[in-house]
């Protein structure tokens, strides 16, 4: 469902209850995009906010949903503009919400710039929205910032994965069961926005262990298939061009 025509901004469901809002830009290289999801359950979530700017249109698309002054989470992998540039309007907007970030980000930033304090979840920490459980995954400098971590749905067998499998171009198709490592990793080559740190590969196997079925990426396609599978070979694709760069 397109929800605002001028800038092509647009929601849809991608797993029971969770809903890709994407947006699309024109930046120089060509186009990209930016999506943040929300989970629709008795305490609804925000998993990221998109930039400041971005703010008036993330919030005309989850009206097109629910009511966005019932959010009671605002989310986000780690503290970055296009993750959480609106997370103080969101705040304002629904009066009863928190942050939810790892510990790391809550004692760097969040303490200090959000204006409620934050839910700051420790690694494996699970948070009971009703129907959906999240579970927090401690993830630092993967793909950057010490504060880093990702979200798994167990009740959908969903990882929001943040940067991971970041594509360039609008995202136009929500879900796609085609290859989107290629993709990832092709936009990747020309401007490496992975840390790098010595255990890149056991934090994927880590999370490749949970099985996931649909991976919410923050730029591009939703994708559905063997999640497990695909965070593996993300892995060893890392760790060829590490060594090949070496």
């Amino acid at each position: 469902m397109i929800t605002n025509t001028q800038s092509g901004t647009n929601i849809q469901e991608i797993a029971d209850g969770i809903y890709r809002i994407n947006t699309p830009i024109e930046m120089q290289g060509g186009a990209f995009s930016f999506n943040q999801y929300l989970i629709v359950d008795d305490k609804p979530m925000l998993f990221h906010t998109g930039p400041r700017r971005m703010f008036p249109l993330v919030r005309e698309a989850i009206t097109g949903i629910m009511p966005p002054e019932r959010l009671s989470y605002i989310g986000f992998s780690h503290f970055e503009a296009d993750e959480c540039g609106s997370l103080n309007e969101f705040l304002a907007l629904a009066q009863e919400s928190v942050p939810v970030c790892s510990r790391v980000a809550a004692m760097v930033s969040v303490n200090d710039v959000a204006d409620r304090a934050p839910l700051a979840l420790a690694d494996g920490e699970t948070l009971d929205l009703g129907k959906h459980a999240l579970r927090w995954f401690d993830t630092p400098h993967l793909p950057h910032a010490w504060e880093c971590g990702f979200m798994f749905d167990e009740a959908t067998r969903t990882l929001l994965c943040g940067d991971l499998f970041t594509q360039g171009g609008k995202g136009s198709t929500a879900l796609v069961e085609t290859d989107i490592l290629g993709p990832s990793e092709a936009f990747r080559v020309a401007m490496d926005y992975y840390s790098h740190c010595p255990n890149t590969g056991e934090m994927l196997e880590r999370l490749a262990a949970e099985a996931p079925t649909t991976l919410a990426c923050m730029h591009g396609s939703a994708w559905r298939g063997d999640g497990g599978a695909l965070l593996q070979a993300l892995a060893k694709s890392v760790e060829q061009r590490r060594s090949l760069a070496a």
